[in-house]
């Protein structure tokens, strides 16, 4: 298969068509290298306009709703990004080649395991930093945040990353709702407060960390 060629066809087909415009954002991805982040086994679904299967329930998001993710994020160079349920690294590598100093959350070992041996590849050493830990809750170590990319659908955004945002800073993911209905959604901290805005229709697979815990029932 000719990945060169699936990308330029990804990036002109799927992403310009939908109102991705960033060039930085265009660039990143038509030259990083989407199916070396993915398992040999489903390599050959890089590029398809659907989520990729990853191993434990995960996918890697579709390519057009993670560049209108990112695009939402506004993106500057030198920002302090926040990666929560990052997989194998692909979103985190969009991030860095964007000019992002990146903190990468993932708690799956095996998928962790592929961002380890792939990123170095790709980027300047220390360009993402990999944390093996529980992405709900965020990373308060580095915060404060310019922004955070959520890679994953979740029922709410947990107030203890839209806390970890800097003044100004934005968030972007996708609020689930069932049957494979979700909506992206922008959140800002302006003020002190926080608030969000849905900017599209769209769905992914669930980020199993932020899954509702069943109540009590009497």
């Amino acid at each position: 298969m000719d990945y060169a060629d699936a990308r330029k066809r990804m990036v002109d087909g799927q992403l310009r068509p939908n109102k991705v415009t960033d060039p930085r954002l265009l660039d990143a991805m038509r030259e990083l290298p989407r199916e070396r982040f993915l398992p040999r086994a489903v390599m050959a679904r890089a590029y398809t306009d659907e989520d990729v299967p990853l191993p434990g329930g995960r996918a890697m998001i579709e390519p057009m709703v993670l560049a209108r993710l990112v695009q939402l994020a506004a993106v500057r160079p030198g920002d302090r990004a926040l990666v929560v349920g990052a997989g194998t690294g692909y979103g985190a590598a969009v991030l860095a080649r964007m000019g992002a100093r990146v903190i990468a959350l993932e708690a799956d070992a095996p998928l962790l395991e592929i961002a380890r041996a792939v990123l170095p590849d790709y980027l300047p050493a220390g360009a993402v930093r990999l944390e093996a830990t529980d992405p709900a809750a965020g990373f308060a170590a580095g915060a404060p945040y310019d922004v955070v990319l959520i890679e994953g659908e979740v029922p709410e955004i947990p107030t203890n990353l839209s806390d970890q945002l800097a003044e100004g800073g934005r968030l972007v993911g996708v609020l689930g709702f069932g049957r494979r209905q979700g909506k992206a959604v922008l959140g800002q901290r302006i003020g002190g407060g926080f608030s969000t805005v849905v900017a599209f229709d769209c769905a992914t697979a669930p980020l199993p960390a932020f899954a509702r815990r069943p109540g009590f029932v009497f």
